[in-house]
């Protein structure tokens, strides 16, 4: 099986800059941890592990993703697939971000059957992610 082009531009990429490429994490007493969104998944049958996070503002009334980061374990296409969908992220809302799908991610990275689980892995961690801002901002807002 051969990777697309664009799976090995993106992958490679990622290699040469990860800073650029957005890889890393936000922790606990980071300076607005607290706008923070992490999502943590994998896939069993390949052993591909993706960790996504969101930071998030609020712009005019609307919950905008300014930044997110991201740290993959596992093949080509799975780094390839995180990288694309940070790309995708940035200046979303959180509405526009949780529509999403592994569809476009395949249609982008040109991935073969067999690695579409890596895009998967992906539309999972932004739901997941969302659904952990959201659920951190809701008991936030409650403890005001």
């Amino acid at each position: 099986m051969a990777y697309s082009n664009k799976v090995v531009e993106k992958f490679e990429k990622t290699l040469k800059d990860p800073e650029a490429a957005s890889v890393g994490r936000w922790k606990p007493g980071d300076e607005d941890f607290d706008k923070v969104g992490t999502g943590i998944v994998g896939a069993p049958a390949c052993g591909d592990v993706m960790k996504l996070q969101i930071k998030c503002e609020d712009q005019d009334g609307v919950k905008r993703i300014v930044d997110a980061k991201f740290k993959t374990y596992g093949c080509g296409s799975a780094i390839a697939s995180s990288g694309q969908l940070i790309d995708m992220l940035k200046g979303k809302t959180l509405d526009e971000a949780k529509e999403i799908c592994n569809k476009e991610i395949v249609d982008i990275l040109e991935l073969p059957p067999i690695k579409i689980h890596c895009s998967v892995l992906a539309e999972e961690a932004i739901k997941k992610a969302i659904i952990d801002f959201e659920d951190n901002d809701s008991h936030r807002k409650h403890n005001q």
